[in-house]
């Protein structure tokens, strides 16, 4: 995530502690995202709308340890999201959004596989459908927010390279704020909201292999791909 945490919080009329802004700005921005790292997720309380670093694989409140649930559950299907043990519960009473300005995906070249970004074309930020949960240690007592990104059936412009996508909420209508209102509680209508973006919303730009390793950050990962550079084994990362 590039967009500066301000701008998020006034894009989703979110309050920013000094906590989180703190966090965040020591994390600066991120170009390689992995799983079980530390994501800007914003949720909706009782109190109001914020801005929250959470831990992207979702932790259920029934696991018995972190590594139980490992990276499991960092993407949840909206075909089943509704009837999954892991997300039903979050599902109707804690969705929340994941901000970014895009994604990864490959495209396997004999041995090789390619990097692109899937983003829009201004790179403007991205509204990601998304569920949380907390859970706690009960070695610590301590608590753990985390999250998962909903995906569906990728559009045309994806599925050059990939079959599932993340579930972009649109920004210029209701829907973000439809999937974060906590008293939504009709699966139908949420369930609607759960559909590939439009085809036009997004482009593929091919990136660098660096992209590949999730160890490797900095914006030198969008430079192009660099010919005949070898390709170490890659993750779907959504960043």
């Amino acid at each position: 995530m590039r967009t500066n945490p301000s701008d998020l919080a006034e894009i989703f009329d979110a309050e920013l502690g000094d906590t989180e802004a703190a966090a965040l700005d020591e994390l600066g921005a991120r170009y390689n995202v992995a799983p079980t790292q530390p994501i800007p997720v914003v949720v909706q309380r009782d109190d109001g709308r914020r801005i929250e670093l959470q831990r992207w694989g979702l932790v259920p409140s029934w696991s018995k340890s972190v590594t139980t649930a490992g990276a499991r559950y960092i993407n949840a299907r909206a075909e089943t999201v509704a009837t999954s043990p892991a997300f039903r519960a979050s599902f109707l009473r804690r969705r929340c959004i994941i901000p970014a300005d895009g994604f990864y995906e490959w495209l396997r070249d004999g041995r090789r596989k390619q990097p692109f970004l899937i983003h829009t074309e201004d790179d403007a930020p991205l509204a990601f459908a998304g569920l949380w949960a907390p859970w706690r240690d009960p070695a610590s007592g301590q608590w753990l927010l985390s999250a998962a990104v909903v995906t569906t059936t990728a559009n045309a412009t994806v599925s050059q390279l990939h079959n599932r996508m993340p579930v972009i909420l649109d920004l210029e209508s209701d829907a973000w704020r439809l999937w974060l209102d906590p008293q939504m509680r009709d699966e139908g209508l949420l369930q609607s909201l759960l559909e590939p973006a439009p085809d036009s919303l997004l482009e593929l730009r091919a990136v660098s292999s660096l992209v590949n390793n999730a160890n490797n950050e900095g914006p030198e990962l969008l430079a192009g791909p660099a010919p005949e550079a070898p390709l170490d084994a890659a993750l779907t990362l959504f960043g």
